[in-house]
């Protein structure tokens, strides 16, 4: 039996961290997660009535290319709308004030993400403003449903018919 020496304990421990620490940047890097060193960023709030999917490291893009990321979803306490915190690259924060957000999905089934349109408004957006102009997450289930369980008569989802009451009885030709 052979005598393990200090050079193979040290070779197999170097190996050993070597091997936790690649799984600990695997596991950040396929979670989105940055190391948050030299973070300089800057934080927007956008308001939605309906976020459908979106979470909390979700991109932020523009025109495709990811700017940043979704860093806190709440919920107003007084106005039931969500409140997403956008935390967006310092590279990109000359973002015009009239800038829109909108949430929409990468596919059918994809990701949920959050799309800047920037504007032509002079002033721009400061650390901590709110986009004002926002479009909700479309419900892909619920625009199926409305469309399949709708008459053929009531295309919109909307009822036809104006009043409560019955339908007035057809009139006959007068000769």
């Amino acid at each position: 039996m052979a005598i393990r020496g200090p050079r193979l304990e040290f070779s197999v421990g170097a190996f050993l961290l070597l091997a936790l620490a690649s799984l600990l940047v695997l596991a950040v890097a396929s979670t989105n997660q940055r190391w948050g060193l030299g973070s300089s960023g800057y934080e927007l709030k956008a308001r939605f009535t309906q976020i459908g999917q979106l979470r909390k490291q979700a991109p932020v893009k523009i025109g495709g290319v990811t700017v940043g990321q979704v860093a806190q979803i709440e919920l107003d306490p007084t106005k039931f709308d969500s409140i997403v915190t956008l935390k967006l690259d310092g590279k990109f924060k000359d973002l015009p004030a009239d800038t829109s957000a909108g949430i929409f999905t990468s596919g059918l089934l994809g990701e949920s993400y959050i799309g800047l349109q920037p504007g032509g408004d002079p002033d721009v957006l400061k650390s901590g403003d709110e986009i004002v102009f926002t479009q909700p997450a479309v419900d892909l289930l619920q625009l199926v449903g409305k469309y399949m369980f709708s008459g053929p008569g009531n295309a919109g989802g909307a009822d036809s018919h104006e009043g409560n009451g019955a339908e007035a009885p057809a009139k006959e030709p007068q000769p």
